[in-house]
């Protein structure tokens, strides 16, 4: 233990509380919100390159959201208790106001879904025989009009869905991190530009998800990919990544500008501690590479599959950049002491309830999930049509 502890901390330090499961929470809950704004660019903003993927990106933010709060409950020493969340309010607790937050936006989510596939759903009602018409006939809940106004009428109701469903998922992820800048104590986490980081660094791995998804899935069924469609994610991709990245060095910048008193113990935590994690793979892996494989994707003429490769190795690389910006945020805080005096170090442990595996296991999770709403719900008619 002495080889992992710097300086001086406290007996009850030596221990990190907040494992990968804790790091994992807002990683699964940035990948909901950046897949659920990448779809409101469509029924939202009405941006038709990216009608193709529009459904499929909401489809994706249920299935991680349907696993948001399981890091949560594997953390706790009695997961049972995580119900009471929602039913011992707590107008004060950051923590408490999620289970309201979360509640809310996946009644939002589920809504825009049903309405977005009703017409799919009713067509398999009619169309199918035994349990699989008693199923669709549920999900239709035994309404089949699909007349002209009523599908018109549909599509209202689901963009004023989506635009509440835009702040929602603001709010979801936003507010994890606003736990985190509420640390008074804790100089890495006391910053009131955490909120924003962890929006923006959101959206840009939610992004990301959607464009490796869509082209395995294309792939996988072997059809040709809308390239219109790519270069349109990729090049929302890109300008979020600009806004990622300039408030993240915004918020370090304005740390050793400040030069407070706990700017010693930043500058060790930046230099020894997270150096590989924040400025290879954070900054350098996760933002720069990407940041400057896209810049040529937009530059290029033709030669599609080269353009596709780059973006494809680009959002590998934001996908994990993101996670070690996550990592450095809630392991590197915990790493400095109270005392701002030391440092310790978290080594994970991979077969333990707070360690890797679990992890692992519980973000392989949403794509199953995601595999299985697919094929009740397929959304491949709107990606395999040229708009």
């Amino acid at each position: 233990m002495e080889s992992l502890i710097w300086g001086y901390i406290y007996p009850n330090e030596a221990e990190i509380q907040w494992s990968i499961l804790i790091v994992l929470y807002p990683y699964i809950t940035g990948l909901v919100a950046g897949a659920f704004i990448a779809s409101s660019l469509y029924h939202v903003f009405g941006k038709k390159e990216i009608r193709p993927v529009a459904r499929f990106a909401l489809l994706t933010a249920l299935s991680f959201l349907l696993v948001a709060t399981l890091p949560l409950v594997t953390h706790l020493g009695h997961p049972e208790r995580g119900i009471e969340i929602m039913f011992t309010p707590h107008l004060t607790s950051a923590m408490s106001g999620f289970g309201y937050i979360y509640s809310f936006y996946l009644i939002v989510v589920v809504l825009e879904i049903w309405l977005s596939f009703r017409e799919d759903i009713v067509k398999m009602a009619l169309n199918s025989r035994g349990w699989k018409e008693l199923l669709y006939s549920g999900l239709a809940l035994f309404s089949y009009d699909i007349s002209e106004k009523a599908l018109h009428d549909d599509e209202k109701l689901a963009k004023k869905l989506a635009i509440i469903g835009i702040p929602s998922a603001a709010f979801l992820h936003g507010y994890v991190g606003f736990i985190f800048g509420g640390i008074k104590a804790n100089p890495w986490w006391s910053t009131p530009l955490m909120p924003l980081i962890f929006l923006m660094s959101a959206i840009v791995s939610g992004i990301a998800l959607l464009i490796l998804l869509y082209i395995a899935s294309m792939k996988i069924r072997k059809h040709a990919i809308d390239h219109k469609c790519l270069h349109s994610l990729a090049h929302y991709l890109w300008i979020f990544l600009i806004l990622d990245v300039a408030l993240e060095l915004l918020e370090v910048v304005s740390m050793k500008y400040e030069s407070l008193e706990e700017i010693e113990i930043i500058n060790r935590l930046l230099s020894d501690k997270i150096a590989t994690t924040f400025y290879g793979v954070q900054l350098g892996l996760g933002i720069f590479v990407p940041f400057v494989l896209l810049l040529l994707v937009g530059i290029m003429k033709n030669r599609e599959t080269l353009k596709m490769i780059m973006i494809s190795v680009s959002s590998i690389l934001v996908v994990i950049g993101v996670f070690a910006m996550r990592w450095n945020v809630v392991i590197g805080g915990q790493e400095i002491s109270k005392s701002l005096s030391g440092t310790l170090t978290y080594v994970p442990v991979f077969f333990s309830q707070e360690g890797v595996l679990p992890a692992i296991i519980i973000l392989v999770i949403p794509f199953i999930i995601l595999l299985v709403i697919t094929r009740i719900l397929p959304p491949w008619k709107d990606m395999e049509e040229k708009v």
